[in-house]
Protein backbone atom coordinates (compact mmCIF):
# COMPACT_ATOMS: atom_id res chain seq x y z
CA UNK A 1 0.00 0.00 0.00
CA UNK A 2 1.38 3.41 -1.02
CA UNK A 3 1.41 5.98 1.78
CA UNK A 4 3.03 9.33 2.46
CA UNK A 5 5.28 9.98 5.45
CA UNK A 6 2.25 10.74 7.61
CA UNK A 7 0.71 7.38 6.75
CA UNK A 8 -2.17 8.55 4.53
CA UNK A 9 -2.92 5.87 1.94
CA UNK A 10 -2.70 6.93 -1.71
CA UNK A 11 -5.34 5.40 -3.92
CA UNK A 12 -4.59 5.63 -7.62
CA UNK A 13 -7.69 6.45 -9.61
CA UNK A 14 -10.55 4.67 -7.86
CA UNK A 15 -8.66 1.45 -7.14
CA UNK A 16 -9.39 1.28 -3.41
CA UNK A 17 -8.17 -2.35 -3.24
CA UNK A 18 -4.85 -1.19 -1.82
CA UNK A 19 -6.63 -0.02 1.33
CA UNK A 20 -6.77 -2.13 4.47
CA UNK A 21 -10.13 -1.68 6.23
CA UNK A 22 -10.08 -1.72 10.01
CA UNK A 23 -10.02 -5.27 11.31
CA UNK A 24 -13.05 -6.36 13.25
CA UNK A 25 -11.02 -7.15 16.37
CA UNK A 26 -9.65 -3.58 16.58
CA UNK A 27 -11.50 -0.80 18.41
CA UNK A 28 -12.89 1.93 16.11
CA UNK A 29 -12.21 5.58 16.81
CA UNK A 30 -14.20 7.61 14.29
CA UNK A 31 -17.60 9.05 15.13
CA UNK A 32 -20.54 8.89 12.73
CA UNK A 33 -23.61 11.07 12.33
CA UNK A 34 -26.61 9.39 10.70
CA UNK A 35 -28.77 12.05 9.02
CA UNK A 36 -32.36 11.01 8.21
CA UNK A 37 -34.63 13.45 6.33
CA UNK A 38 -38.27 12.45 6.80
CA UNK A 39 -41.68 13.59 5.60
CA UNK A 40 -44.51 11.56 7.12
CA UNK A 41 -44.20 7.78 7.28
CA UNK A 42 -43.98 7.47 11.05
CA UNK A 43 -44.44 3.68 10.87
CA UNK A 44 -41.44 3.25 8.58
CA UNK A 45 -39.32 5.73 10.54
CA UNK A 46 -39.96 3.70 13.70
CA UNK A 47 -38.50 0.60 11.98
CA UNK A 48 -35.51 2.56 10.65
CA UNK A 49 -34.64 3.85 14.13
CA UNK A 50 -35.12 0.39 15.61
CA UNK A 51 -32.66 -0.92 13.02
CA UNK A 52 -30.17 1.76 14.04
CA UNK A 53 -30.61 0.82 17.70
CA UNK A 54 -29.47 -2.69 16.84
CA UNK A 55 -26.24 -1.70 15.08
CA UNK A 56 -22.98 -3.34 16.12
CA UNK A 57 -20.98 -0.12 15.78
CA UNK A 58 -20.37 1.43 19.23
CA UNK A 59 -23.35 3.51 20.38
CA UNK A 60 -21.07 6.09 22.00
CA UNK A 61 -19.54 6.82 18.57
CA UNK A 62 -22.92 7.16 16.85
CA UNK A 63 -25.41 10.01 16.74
CA UNK A 64 -28.69 10.08 14.81
CA UNK A 65 -30.33 13.26 13.55
CA UNK A 66 -33.90 12.96 12.29
CA UNK A 67 -35.06 15.97 10.27
CA UNK A 68 -38.83 16.47 10.12
CA UNK A 69 -39.40 18.19 6.80
CA UNK A 70 -42.84 19.62 7.59
CA UNK A 71 -44.81 16.47 8.41
CA UNK A 72 -48.43 16.75 9.49
CA UNK A 73 -48.89 15.53 12.11
CA UNK A 74 -45.31 16.18 13.25
CA UNK A 75 -43.03 13.20 13.60
CA UNK A 76 -42.03 11.84 17.00
CA UNK A 77 -39.15 9.73 18.24
CA UNK A 78 -40.19 6.17 19.14
CA UNK A 79 -39.14 4.37 22.29
CA UNK A 80 -36.82 2.02 20.42
CA UNK A 81 -34.06 4.20 19.05
CA UNK A 82 -30.35 4.86 19.51
CA UNK A 83 -29.55 6.68 22.74
CA UNK A 84 -28.00 9.68 20.97
CA UNK A 85 -30.94 10.57 18.72
CA UNK A 86 -32.22 14.07 18.07
CA UNK A 87 -35.27 15.33 16.21
CA UNK A 88 -35.08 18.70 14.49
CA UNK A 89 -37.49 20.50 12.15
CA UNK A 90 -36.74 21.94 8.71
CA UNK A 91 -39.63 24.00 7.36
CA UNK A 92 -38.04 24.49 3.93
CA UNK A 93 -39.50 21.71 1.75
CA UNK A 94 -37.26 19.33 -0.14
CA UNK A 95 -34.96 16.48 0.76
CA UNK A 96 -31.83 18.52 -0.01
CA UNK A 97 -32.89 21.25 2.41
CA UNK A 98 -33.67 18.67 5.10
CA UNK A 99 -30.34 16.94 4.66
CA UNK A 100 -28.50 20.24 4.83
CA UNK A 101 -30.32 21.08 8.04
CA UNK A 102 -29.24 17.76 9.53
CA UNK A 103 -25.71 18.25 8.22
CA UNK A 104 -25.49 21.60 10.01
CA UNK A 105 -26.26 19.82 13.31
CA UNK A 106 -23.93 16.85 12.73
CA UNK A 107 -20.70 16.49 14.70
CA UNK A 108 -19.39 13.15 13.41
CA UNK A 109 -16.17 12.45 11.56
CA UNK A 110 -18.34 10.65 9.00
CA UNK A 111 -21.80 11.58 7.71
CA UNK A 112 -24.07 8.64 6.94
CA UNK A 113 -27.04 9.57 4.75
CA UNK A 114 -30.06 7.38 5.42
CA UNK A 115 -33.59 7.60 4.05
CA UNK A 116 -36.53 7.27 6.40
CA UNK A 117 -37.72 4.10 4.64
CA UNK A 118 -34.38 2.21 4.59
CA UNK A 119 -33.74 -0.34 7.35
CA UNK A 120 -30.09 -1.23 7.92
CA UNK A 121 -28.99 -4.74 8.78
CA UNK A 122 -27.16 -4.90 12.15
CA UNK A 123 -23.58 -4.75 10.83
CA UNK A 124 -24.14 -2.16 8.10
CA UNK A 125 -22.67 0.92 9.82
CA UNK A 126 -19.68 -1.08 11.08
CA UNK A 127 -19.03 -2.25 7.49
CA UNK A 128 -19.04 1.39 6.35
CA UNK A 129 -16.82 2.61 9.14
CA UNK A 130 -14.11 -0.04 8.66
CA UNK A 131 -13.37 1.64 5.32
CA UNK A 132 -13.39 5.16 6.74
CA UNK A 133 -10.66 4.17 9.19
CA UNK A 134 -8.46 3.27 6.18
CA UNK A 135 -8.44 6.67 4.42
CA UNK A 136 -9.91 10.13 5.05
CA UNK A 137 -11.39 10.70 1.59
CA UNK A 138 -13.85 7.86 1.04
CA UNK A 139 -17.48 7.64 -0.01
CA UNK A 140 -18.92 4.21 0.88
CA UNK A 141 -22.24 2.92 -0.40
CA UNK A 142 -24.07 -0.15 0.87
CA UNK A 143 -26.27 -2.52 -1.08
CA UNK A 144 -29.99 -1.79 -0.87
CA UNK A 145 -32.63 -4.40 -1.60
CA UNK A 146 -36.20 -3.35 -2.38
CA UNK A 147 -38.94 -5.30 -0.67
CA UNK A 148 -42.68 -5.47 -1.27
CA UNK A 149 -43.24 -7.21 2.06
CA UNK A 150 -45.87 -5.81 4.39
CA UNK A 151 -44.49 -3.17 6.74
CA UNK A 152 -44.48 -4.83 10.20
CA UNK A 153 -45.54 -3.10 13.41
CA UNK A 154 -42.22 -4.00 15.02
CA UNK A 155 -38.82 -4.71 13.54
CA UNK A 156 -38.43 -8.48 12.96
CA UNK A 157 -35.51 -10.26 14.57
CA UNK A 158 -34.71 -11.92 11.22
CA UNK A 159 -34.83 -9.18 8.58
CA UNK A 160 -34.00 -11.52 5.74
CA UNK A 161 -36.79 -13.94 6.55
CA UNK A 162 -39.39 -11.16 6.66
CA UNK A 163 -38.28 -8.91 3.78
CA UNK A 164 -37.08 -11.45 1.22
CA UNK A 165 -37.57 -12.04 -1.62
CA UNK A 166 -36.39 -8.56 -2.51
CA UNK A 167 -34.98 -6.93 -5.64
CA UNK A 168 -31.42 -5.57 -5.78
CA UNK A 169 -30.50 -2.00 -6.67
CA UNK A 170 -30.03 -3.19 -10.25
CA UNK A 171 -28.27 -0.25 -11.85
CA UNK A 172 -25.72 0.00 -9.01
CA UNK A 173 -25.03 -3.73 -9.19
CA UNK A 174 -24.57 -3.41 -12.96
CA UNK A 175 -22.26 -0.37 -12.59
CA UNK A 176 -20.11 -2.19 -10.03
CA UNK A 177 -19.92 -5.43 -12.02
CA UNK A 178 -18.97 -3.87 -15.36
CA UNK A 179 -16.21 -1.75 -13.80
CA UNK A 180 -14.64 -4.49 -11.68
CA UNK A 181 -15.99 -2.98 -8.48
CA UNK A 182 -15.42 0.61 -9.70
CA UNK A 183 -11.65 -0.02 -9.85
CA UNK A 184 -11.20 -0.19 -13.65
CA UNK A 185 -10.87 3.55 -14.44
CA UNK A 186 -14.63 4.22 -14.33
CA UNK A 187 -15.56 7.54 -15.91
CA UNK A 188 -18.36 8.30 -13.45
CA UNK A 189 -17.74 6.55 -10.10
CA UNK A 190 -19.62 9.36 -8.37
CA UNK A 191 -22.87 7.78 -9.60
CA UNK A 192 -22.46 5.44 -6.63
CA UNK A 193 -23.38 8.27 -4.25
CA UNK A 194 -27.01 7.58 -3.43
CA UNK A 195 -28.68 9.11 -0.41
CA UNK A 196 -30.41 5.98 0.77
CA UNK A 197 -27.39 4.35 2.43
CA UNK A 198 -24.12 6.18 1.73
CA UNK A 199 -21.47 7.43 4.15
CA UNK A 200 -19.03 10.28 3.46
CA UNK A 201 -16.02 11.63 5.30
CA UNK A 202 -17.14 14.94 6.82
CA UNK A 203 -14.05 16.77 5.56
CA UNK A 204 -14.97 15.83 2.00
CA UNK A 205 -18.41 17.36 2.45
CA UNK A 206 -16.83 20.47 3.92
CA UNK A 207 -14.65 20.76 0.82
CA UNK A 208 -17.42 19.95 -1.67
CA UNK A 209 -20.21 21.92 -0.02
CA UNK A 210 -23.74 20.87 1.00
CA UNK A 211 -26.46 19.54 -1.25
CA UNK A 212 -27.77 21.80 -4.00
CA UNK A 213 -31.26 22.74 -2.83
CA UNK A 214 -32.04 24.40 -6.18
CA UNK A 215 -32.31 20.98 -7.82
CA UNK A 216 -35.70 19.30 -8.02
CA UNK A 217 -34.20 15.82 -8.53
CA UNK A 218 -30.71 14.41 -8.94
CA UNK A 219 -29.29 16.01 -5.78
CA UNK A 220 -27.50 12.82 -4.73
CA UNK A 221 -25.70 12.40 -8.04
CA UNK A 222 -24.77 16.08 -8.27
CA UNK A 223 -23.31 16.03 -4.78
CA UNK A 224 -21.48 12.80 -5.62
CA UNK A 225 -19.91 14.60 -8.57
CA UNK A 226 -18.68 17.45 -6.35
CA UNK A 227 -17.35 14.95 -3.80
CA UNK A 228 -15.37 13.36 -6.62
CA UNK A 229 -14.04 16.80 -7.55
CA UNK A 230 -12.94 17.18 -3.92
CA UNK A 231 -10.80 14.03 -4.23
CA UNK A 232 -13.18 11.27 -3.14
CA UNK A 233 -12.71 7.56 -3.75
CA UNK A 234 -15.99 5.65 -4.11
CA UNK A 235 -16.27 2.23 -2.48
CA UNK A 236 -19.16 -0.24 -2.87
CA UNK A 237 -19.55 -2.42 0.23
CA UNK A 238 -21.75 -5.53 -0.29
CA UNK A 239 -21.78 -6.46 3.40
CA UNK A 240 -23.41 -3.13 4.31
CA UNK A 241 -26.90 -4.33 3.48
CA UNK A 242 -30.24 -2.59 3.86
CA UNK A 243 -33.89 -3.04 2.95
CA UNK A 244 -35.89 -0.32 1.26
CA UNK A 245 -39.51 -0.54 2.35
CA UNK A 246 -41.28 -0.44 -1.00
CA UNK A 247 -40.13 0.81 -4.43
CA UNK A 248 -38.44 4.16 -4.97
CA UNK A 249 -39.99 7.00 -6.93
CA UNK A 250 -37.47 6.28 -9.73
CA UNK A 251 -38.54 2.63 -9.89
CA UNK A 252 -42.16 3.72 -10.24
CA UNK A 253 -41.39 5.93 -13.24
CA UNK A 254 -37.81 6.09 -14.59
CA UNK A 255 -38.48 8.03 -17.79
CA UNK A 256 -40.35 10.99 -16.28
CA UNK A 257 -37.82 11.10 -13.42
CA UNK A 258 -34.90 11.18 -15.87
CA UNK A 259 -36.65 13.83 -17.93
CA UNK A 260 -36.82 16.19 -14.96
CA UNK A 261 -33.42 15.28 -13.52
CA UNK A 262 -31.48 15.58 -16.77
CA UNK A 263 -32.89 19.02 -17.48
CA UNK A 264 -31.09 20.33 -14.38
CA UNK A 265 -28.01 18.15 -13.83
CA UNK A 266 -26.77 18.73 -17.39
CA UNK A 267 -25.82 22.26 -16.31
CA UNK A 268 -23.95 21.05 -13.24
CA UNK A 269 -22.26 17.74 -14.16
CA UNK A 270 -19.89 18.14 -17.12
CA UNK A 271 -19.04 14.43 -16.98
CA UNK A 272 -22.49 13.67 -18.43
CA UNK A 273 -21.27 14.40 -21.95
CA UNK A 274 -24.32 12.83 -23.63
CA UNK A 275 -26.54 15.48 -22.03
CA UNK A 276 -24.46 18.22 -23.65
CA UNK A 277 -25.04 17.42 -27.30
CA UNK A 278 -25.76 21.02 -28.31
CA UNK A 279 -22.83 22.21 -30.47
CA UNK A 280 -22.59 25.76 -29.18
CA UNK A 281 -24.45 26.59 -25.97
CA UNK A 282 -22.88 27.47 -22.63
CA UNK A 283 -23.32 25.61 -19.34
CA UNK A 284 -23.20 26.62 -15.70
CA UNK A 285 -20.17 24.38 -15.10
CA UNK A 286 -17.95 24.13 -18.20
CA UNK A 287 -15.96 21.00 -19.02
CA UNK A 288 -12.66 22.89 -18.95
CA UNK A 289 -11.45 26.32 -17.87
CA UNK A 290 -8.39 27.76 -19.61
CA UNK A 291 -6.27 30.19 -17.60
CA UNK A 292 -4.38 32.81 -19.66
CA UNK A 293 -2.15 35.66 -18.48
CA UNK A 294 -3.83 38.78 -19.86
CA UNK A 295 -0.82 41.06 -19.27
CA UNK A 296 1.35 39.54 -22.06
CA UNK A 297 0.19 41.93 -24.78
CA UNK A 298 -3.04 42.34 -26.69
CA UNK A 299 -1.96 40.51 -29.85
CA UNK A 300 -0.56 37.48 -28.02
CA UNK A 301 -3.54 37.20 -25.69
CA UNK A 302 -6.03 37.59 -28.51
CA UNK A 303 -4.30 34.97 -30.68
CA UNK A 304 -4.55 32.43 -27.86
CA UNK A 305 -8.05 33.23 -26.64
CA UNK A 306 -9.62 33.52 -30.07
CA UNK A 307 -8.17 30.15 -31.10
CA UNK A 308 -9.61 28.56 -27.95
CA UNK A 309 -13.06 30.03 -28.61
CA UNK A 310 -12.98 28.77 -32.22
CA UNK A 311 -11.96 25.20 -31.33
CA UNK A 312 -14.00 22.04 -31.67
CA UNK A 313 -14.74 22.03 -27.93
CA UNK A 314 -17.21 24.84 -27.19
CA UNK A 315 -17.84 23.57 -23.64
CA UNK A 316 -15.18 25.76 -22.05
CA UNK A 317 -14.54 29.04 -20.28
CA UNK A 318 -11.45 31.23 -20.47
CA UNK A 319 -10.14 33.03 -17.40
CA UNK A 320 -7.95 35.99 -18.41
CA UNK A 321 -5.87 37.28 -15.51
CA UNK A 322 -4.95 40.93 -15.14
CA UNK A 323 -5.37 44.08 -13.02
CA UNK A 324 -8.68 44.94 -14.68
CA UNK A 325 -10.20 46.75 -11.72
CA UNK A 326 -7.31 49.22 -11.59
CA UNK A 327 -7.43 50.30 -15.23
CA UNK A 328 -8.31 53.85 -16.16
CA UNK A 329 -8.95 55.19 -19.63
CA UNK A 330 -7.00 58.08 -21.07
CA UNK A 331 -9.66 59.63 -23.27
CA UNK A 332 -7.47 62.55 -24.41
CA UNK A 333 -4.49 60.53 -25.67
CA UNK A 334 -5.60 56.86 -25.74
CA UNK A 335 -2.81 55.77 -28.07
CA UNK A 336 -0.21 56.94 -25.52
CA UNK A 337 -1.87 55.15 -22.61
CA UNK A 338 0.85 52.99 -20.91
CA UNK A 339 -1.84 50.37 -20.21
CA UNK A 340 -3.18 50.42 -23.75
CA UNK A 341 -2.75 46.66 -24.37
CA UNK A 342 -4.59 45.84 -21.15
CA UNK A 343 -7.35 48.26 -22.11
CA UNK A 344 -7.64 46.55 -25.50
CA UNK A 345 -7.85 43.06 -23.97
CA UNK A 346 -10.46 44.26 -21.52
CA UNK A 347 -12.49 46.00 -24.18
CA UNK A 348 -12.24 43.09 -26.61
CA UNK A 349 -13.53 40.40 -24.23
CA UNK A 350 -15.65 42.36 -21.75
CA UNK A 351 -18.89 41.11 -23.30
CA UNK A 352 -17.82 37.63 -24.43
CA UNK A 353 -19.88 35.12 -22.43
CA UNK A 354 -17.18 32.44 -22.30
CA UNK A 355 -14.40 34.82 -21.19
CA UNK A 356 -14.04 36.10 -17.65
CA UNK A 357 -11.63 38.88 -16.74
CA UNK A 358 -10.31 38.50 -13.20
CA UNK A 359 -7.53 39.87 -11.05
CA UNK A 360 -7.14 36.56 -9.21
CA UNK A 361 -7.29 32.95 -10.27
CA UNK A 362 -10.66 31.66 -9.10
CA UNK A 363 -11.74 28.52 -10.92
CA UNK A 364 -15.00 26.84 -9.97
CA UNK A 365 -13.96 23.62 -8.16
CA UNK A 366 -16.74 21.79 -10.01
CA UNK A 367 -14.90 22.29 -13.34
CA UNK A 368 -13.24 18.92 -14.07
CA UNK A 369 -10.22 20.20 -16.04
CA UNK A 370 -8.05 23.32 -15.99
CA UNK A 371 -5.64 24.20 -18.81
CA UNK A 372 -2.87 26.72 -18.08
CA UNK A 373 -1.73 28.05 -21.43
CA UNK A 374 0.99 30.71 -21.96
CA UNK A 375 -0.31 33.58 -24.13
CA UNK A 376 1.03 33.66 -27.66
CA UNK A 377 0.75 29.90 -28.02
CA UNK A 378 -2.11 29.03 -30.32
CA UNK A 379 -3.86 25.67 -30.07
CA UNK A 380 -5.10 23.98 -33.20
CA UNK A 381 -8.78 23.57 -33.85
CA UNK A 382 -8.88 20.12 -32.19
CA UNK A 383 -5.90 20.45 -29.80
CA UNK A 384 -7.85 20.92 -26.59
CA UNK A 385 -10.34 18.15 -27.36
CA UNK A 386 -7.49 15.71 -28.07
CA UNK A 387 -5.69 16.57 -24.83
CA UNK A 388 -8.90 16.03 -22.86
CA UNK A 389 -9.45 12.67 -24.57
CA UNK A 390 -5.92 11.63 -23.58
CA UNK A 391 -6.42 12.62 -19.94
CA UNK A 392 -9.84 10.98 -19.72
CA UNK A 393 -8.99 7.72 -21.50
CA UNK A 394 -5.80 7.12 -19.51
CA UNK A 395 -7.07 8.50 -16.20
CA UNK A 396 -4.24 11.06 -16.05
CA UNK A 397 -4.13 13.79 -13.43
CA UNK A 398 -1.72 16.05 -15.34
CA UNK A 399 -0.77 16.36 -19.00
CA UNK A 400 2.20 18.64 -19.65
CA UNK A 401 2.60 20.03 -23.16
CA UNK A 402 6.22 20.86 -24.02
CA UNK A 403 5.92 24.09 -26.00
CA UNK A 404 9.53 25.27 -26.11
CA UNK A 405 12.84 24.31 -24.56
CA UNK A 406 16.01 26.41 -24.44
CA UNK A 407 18.93 27.25 -22.19
CA UNK A 408 16.59 29.64 -20.37
CA UNK A 409 14.26 26.83 -19.40
CA UNK A 410 11.11 25.06 -20.48
CA UNK A 411 7.85 26.64 -21.59
CA UNK A 412 4.92 24.32 -21.08
CA UNK A 413 1.14 24.20 -20.94
CA UNK A 414 -0.55 22.16 -18.21
CA UNK A 415 -3.85 20.31 -18.38
CA UNK A 416 -4.83 19.52 -14.78
CA UNK A 417 -7.59 17.20 -13.61
CA UNK A 418 -9.15 19.00 -10.63
CA UNK A 419 -10.13 15.83 -8.75
CA UNK A 420 -6.59 14.43 -8.94
CA UNK A 421 -5.10 17.65 -7.58
CA UNK A 422 -7.71 17.75 -4.80
CA UNK A 423 -6.78 14.24 -3.67
CA UNK A 424 -3.07 15.00 -4.02
CA UNK A 425 -3.50 17.94 -1.63
CA UNK A 426 -5.01 15.55 0.92
CA UNK A 427 -2.12 13.06 0.80
CA UNK A 428 0.87 15.27 -0.10
CA UNK A 429 3.75 15.01 2.37
CA UNK A 430 5.49 18.09 3.82
CA UNK A 431 8.06 19.34 1.34
CA UNK A 432 6.82 17.06 -1.44
CA UNK A 433 6.14 18.56 -4.86
CA UNK A 434 2.41 18.52 -5.54
CA UNK A 435 2.95 17.18 -9.07
CA UNK A 436 4.67 14.14 -7.59
CA UNK A 437 1.67 13.52 -5.36
CA UNK A 438 -0.60 13.86 -8.42
CA UNK A 439 1.55 11.28 -10.20
CA UNK A 440 1.08 8.84 -7.32
CA UNK A 441 -2.73 9.12 -7.27
CA UNK A 442 -3.52 9.59 -10.95
CA UNK A 443 -0.53 9.78 -13.30
CA UNK A 444 1.45 12.47 -15.12
CA UNK A 445 2.70 12.56 -18.71
CA UNK A 446 4.44 14.86 -21.21
CA UNK A 447 3.50 15.39 -24.86
CA UNK A 448 5.03 17.41 -27.70
CA UNK A 449 3.40 20.67 -28.80
CA UNK A 450 3.61 19.80 -32.49
CA UNK A 451 1.92 16.45 -31.97
CA UNK A 452 -1.12 18.22 -30.54
CA UNK A 453 -1.17 21.17 -32.91
CA UNK A 454 0.18 24.00 -30.73
CA UNK A 455 2.05 26.76 -32.58
CA UNK A 456 3.08 30.41 -32.28
CA UNK A 457 1.75 31.22 -35.75
CA UNK A 458 -1.93 32.14 -35.63
CA UNK A 459 -3.89 30.67 -38.51
CA UNK A 460 -7.07 31.87 -40.11
CA UNK A 461 -10.04 31.11 -37.90
CA UNK A 462 -12.60 29.22 -39.91
CA UNK A 463 -15.63 30.43 -38.01
CA UNK A 464 -19.02 28.78 -37.84
CA UNK A 465 -20.22 29.95 -41.26
CA UNK A 466 -16.95 28.89 -42.82
CA UNK A 467 -17.18 25.60 -40.97
CA UNK A 468 -20.71 25.16 -42.30
CA UNK A 469 -19.53 25.77 -45.86
CA UNK A 470 -16.58 23.46 -45.32
CA UNK A 471 -18.90 20.79 -43.98
CA UNK A 472 -21.20 21.13 -47.01
CA UNK A 473 -18.19 20.94 -49.34
CA UNK A 474 -16.92 17.89 -47.47
CA UNK A 475 -20.35 16.26 -47.69
CA UNK A 476 -20.52 17.01 -51.43
CA UNK A 477 -17.01 15.63 -51.92
CA UNK A 478 -17.90 12.56 -49.90
CA UNK A 479 -21.00 12.05 -52.06
CA UNK A 480 -18.90 12.47 -55.23
CA UNK A 481 -16.32 9.99 -53.99
CA UNK A 482 -19.05 7.57 -52.99
CA UNK A 483 -20.56 7.83 -56.46
CA UNK A 484 -17.15 7.33 -58.05
CA UNK A 485 -16.50 4.36 -55.79
CA UNK A 486 -19.84 2.88 -56.84
CA UNK A 487 -18.94 3.41 -60.52
CA UNK A 488 -15.57 1.74 -60.00
CA UNK A 489 -17.23 -1.14 -58.16
CA UNK A 490 -19.53 -1.56 -61.18
CA UNK A 491 -16.55 -1.45 -63.54
CA UNK A 492 -14.73 -4.02 -61.44
CA UNK A 493 -17.81 -6.25 -61.53
CA UNK A 494 -17.96 -5.83 -65.33
CA UNK A 495 -14.26 -6.73 -65.60
CA UNK A 496 -14.81 -9.75 -63.41
CA UNK A 497 -17.68 -10.92 -65.64
CA UNK A 498 -15.58 -10.36 -68.74
CA UNK A 499 -12.63 -12.16 -67.18
CA UNK A 500 -14.98 -15.04 -66.40
CA UNK A 501 -16.06 -15.16 -70.02
CA UNK A 502 -12.43 -15.10 -71.09
CA UNK A 503 -11.64 -17.95 -68.79
CA UNK A 504 -14.59 -19.91 -70.19
CA UNK A 505 -13.51 -19.17 -73.76
CA UNK A 506 -9.97 -20.25 -72.97
CA UNK A 507 -11.21 -23.57 -71.64
CA UNK A 508 -13.34 -24.11 -74.76
CA UNK A 509 -10.43 -23.19 -77.06
CA UNK A 510 -8.18 -25.58 -75.20
CA UNK A 511 -10.76 -28.29 -75.69
CA UNK A 512 -11.01 -27.50 -79.48
CA UNK A 513 -7.22 -27.48 -79.84
CA UNK A 514 -7.08 -30.84 -78.08
CA UNK A 515 -9.70 -32.26 -80.46
CA UNK A 516 -7.87 -30.88 -83.53
CA UNK A 517 -4.61 -32.30 -82.26
CA UNK A 518 -6.23 -35.71 -81.87
CA UNK A 519 -7.80 -35.45 -85.34
CA UNK A 520 -4.48 -34.38 -86.84
CA UNK A 521 -2.72 -37.29 -85.19
CA UNK A 522 -5.39 -39.66 -86.53
CA UNK A 523 -4.98 -38.17 -90.02
CA UNK A 524 -1.22 -38.58 -89.76
CA UNK A 525 -1.66 -42.20 -88.81
CA UNK A 526 -4.13 -42.73 -91.67
CA UNK A 527 -1.72 -41.10 -94.12
CA UNK A 528 1.09 -43.31 -92.95
CA UNK A 529 -1.09 -46.39 -93.33
CA UNK A 530 -2.02 -45.26 -96.85
CA UNK A 531 1.61 -44.81 -97.76
CA UNK A 532 2.43 -48.28 -96.51
CA UNK A 533 -0.52 -49.71 -98.47
CA UNK A 534 0.47 -47.89 -101.67
CA UNK A 535 4.06 -48.97 -101.31
CA UNK A 536 3.08 -52.56 -100.74
CA UNK A 537 0.68 -52.55 -103.72
CA UNK A 538 3.29 -51.03 -106.03
CA UNK A 539 5.86 -53.54 -104.96
CA UNK A 540 3.47 -56.40 -105.68
CA UNK A 541 2.58 -55.01 -109.09
CA UNK A 542 6.22 -54.56 -109.99
CA UNK A 543 7.10 -58.11 -109.02
CA UNK A 544 4.18 -59.39 -111.02
CA UNK A 545 5.31 -57.49 -114.11
CA UNK A 546 8.85 -58.71 -113.79
CA UNK A 547 7.68 -62.25 -113.59
CA UNK A 548 5.62 -61.90 -116.75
Amino acid sequence: MTTDVAGTARVRGNDYRILQPLQEDLAPELTVSVVIPAYGGQDKLDLVLAGLAGQTYPAELTEVIVVDNGSAPPLRLPAVRPERTRLIVCAEPGRASARNAGLAEATGDVIHWLDSDVVLTPGAIAAHMRWHHAAPYLVVTGYIRFTDAEVPRELPDDLERHFEPAAPHAWIVDLVERTDGLTDNPQRPFSLHVGGATSVNARLIEAAGPMDDELILGQDTEMGYRLGQAGAVFVPEPSARAYHLGPTMRMRGKQPIDRVSHAFVADRIPAYRWLRGHPGRQWKVPYVTVVVDGTAGYDSVRATVDALLAGTLPDLSVLVLGPWDTLGRDRRAPLKDPDLDLVLVQGHYRHEGRVRLSATESVDPAVPFVLRLPPGWVPGEDSLARLLDLARDEGLGLVNVLLHESSQGVVAARLERASAFARARIVVAPGEDLDDAVDSVSGVTWVEAGTYGFTTEPGAILGRRGAYRARLEAQAEAARLAKEAERLRGQVAKWRDEAGRWRKSTVELRREVGTLRRQLAAAGRAQQSLRVLVSTTMKRALRKRLRG
